[in-house]
């Protein structure tokens, strides 16, 4: 029996070997073959040789879904290089904190962005090139030079990605070649994903929901991918209705948008074998909508970007709304005191830790903050709320940070918006807590309506039957758009500015 690769780069070698023509990757129009892939990515690792890069060096990925963007990847890694994905809606600050940060040497990025990266380049003075895809990459891979790669280890770096920065500096998560074999294995097997598989993807490969499991689960089962440029639900229908795809993974606002598409439609795509959704809770009514529309359950999962997948709804068994599942195979996963850390029993509300060989290194240059996630046995901890039943399904409750503590009480936060959430002429709801002198914080939920004419007086009596005194939102605030992500997560530090300065 073949051993498990232990990098990305080395399963995709195998079945660029193997299976040479097989399709990989379609964009805009174009097919590219494994092997086709795979010869840009070796080009590009050639070009980064000639310009001296070393073992260990970074490369910035600044620049949208592309066939550049994987070769880019794939051929950093065959170089010895660690890439560093850079969020496409990050400008000039944020731009400057990541790459000095990181010590970028090289950065691949596209027009549009250019002018972002280059207005910060004179305070860097370790980014040495910056290449635009199309003339300038051409030129670039023009220099290329023969070289034998090295496949890298599994204790070897591979990427460091970095936090959304929903609170304070992003920091870089130093994630191995072994961290992202590990994972991408126990997702093809929870999910089973095989080289039959055709996914259509759409989120960002900047993110690790694009590029740590749509790529790399098509990379390492040997499937195909269909990758577009960005999300647009009308397009995105049509093609479900083609019929070609096995798999579709997205976030609680696509799915959203994906059903007001369905809803004014009448034809309806036959169902795919999997349907995925992450990187922002899905709410129960909204899971059960989508059944109702689509004749499919969508199977919801856990991560984060310093372990890629932890928790995952089974593939054959219960799909339970408004969990995230169970540990992926070969991963653990606990609730623990958010004091003492000792581990709680089932139904106990706790932050999660979780352990396995997908979690990462630690922090770039952080040994502080690294120190101050990991316990000495190896469980990492992962800031979030949550619980797990007697039968083994978690549900999420919410950020550590979050968690409002309002006359002594806990609230959490994503126990009071499931119910809001359901209110008619409700959008959406971000609850966060607000200072009071009585309370110490008040419970307040930021409101987008659906309907002009809600009030808040409607939204209270919707909820006043239905969850403790202690949790009731003491207001009840109405709001144009809730600050979101790139990936569609709700921002609520910037919620809980926004309601503050209201007040003020």
């Amino acid at each position: 029996m073949e051993k498990q690769p232990y990098s990305i780069v080395e399963a995709f070698l195998r079945h660029a070997e193997n299976a040479p023509e097989k399709p990989c990757l379609h964009f805009d129009g174009e097919q590219w073959t494994y092997q086709g892939l795979h010869g840009r990515a070796g080009t590009f690792a050639g070009a980064l040789r000639a310009r001296g890069l070393q073992p260990g060096e970074r490369v910035a990925l600044f620049l949208g879904n592309s066939p550049d963007f994987l070769a880019a990847y794939l051929g950093t890694h065959l170089a010895g290089g660690v890439v560093v994905p850079v969020n496409t809606q990050y400008r000039r600050g944020e731009l400057q904190h990541i790459f000095d940060d990181a010590g970028v040497r090289l950065c691949l990025t596209d027009g549009e962005r250019r002018p972002e990266i280059e207005g910060v380049h004179s305070a860097l003075p370790e980014l040495e090139t910056i290449v635009e895809t199309g003339e300038e990459l051409d030129t670039f891979l023009g220099d290329a030079e023969p070289f034998e790669p090295e496949l890298p280890g599994k204790e070897d770096l591979a990427v460091v990605a970095y936090t959304s920065g929903t609170t304070g500096r992003s920091k870089g998560a130093m994630l191995l070649h072994g961290n992202l074999a590990a994972n991408a294995a126990a997702v093809c097997e929870a999910w089973r994903w095989t080289a039959d598989d055709h996914l259509l993807l759409t989120l960002p490969l900047f993110h690790t929901h694009g590029l740590m499991v749509g790529a790399h689960g098509t990379f390492f089962s040997g499937a195909s991918t269909e990758l577009w440029p960005k999300f647009e639900a009308a397009g995105v229908y049509e093609a479900l209705l083609g019929g070609s795809f096995t798999m579709f993974f997205g976030v609680p606002t696509m799915y959203a948008r994906l059903m007001r598409e369905a809803e004014g439609r009448e034809e309806r795509p036959r169902p795919l074998r999997l349907y995925v959704s992450g990187s922002a809770a899905l709410s129960p009514s909204a899971f059960e909508e989508f059944e109702e529309l689509f004749g499919e359950r969508i199977l919801e999962r856990y991560g984060m970007t310093e372990t890629i997948m932890n928790l995952t709804n089974p593939y054959h068994g219960e799909r339970r709304p408004g969990t995230v599942g169970a540990p992926f195979p070969g991963q653990e996963a606990r609730v623990v005191d958010i004091e003492s850390r000792q581990p709680l029993s089932a139904g106990k509300v706790g932050e999660i830790e979780v352990r396995g060989p997908h979690v990462f290194e630690g922090y770039w240059e952080r040994p502080e903050a690294t120190s101050e996630v990991f316990d000495e046995h190896g469980w990492f901890s992962t800031g979030d709320l949550g619980s797990v039943s007697e039968d083994g399904y978690y549900t999420i409750s919410g950020r550590a940070k979050e968690l409002i503590i309002s006359g002594g009480y806990n609230v959490y936060p994503r126990e009071v918006e499931e119910v809001i959430e359901v209110c008619p002429g409700v959008a959406e709801v971000a609850v966060v807590g607000l200072p009071d002198e009585e309370y110490g914080e008040k419970v307040t939920a930021a409101v987008v309506r659906e309907d002009p004419d809600l009030t808040a007086e409607r939204v209270t009596e919707f909820f006043r039957d239905e969850i403790a005194n202690y949790k009731k939102p003491r207001r009840v605030v109405f709001v144009d758009v809730l600050p979101r992500n790139a990936l569609g997560k709700v921002l609520k530090h910037e919620v809980r500015e926004g309601l503050i300065q209201q007040e003020g």
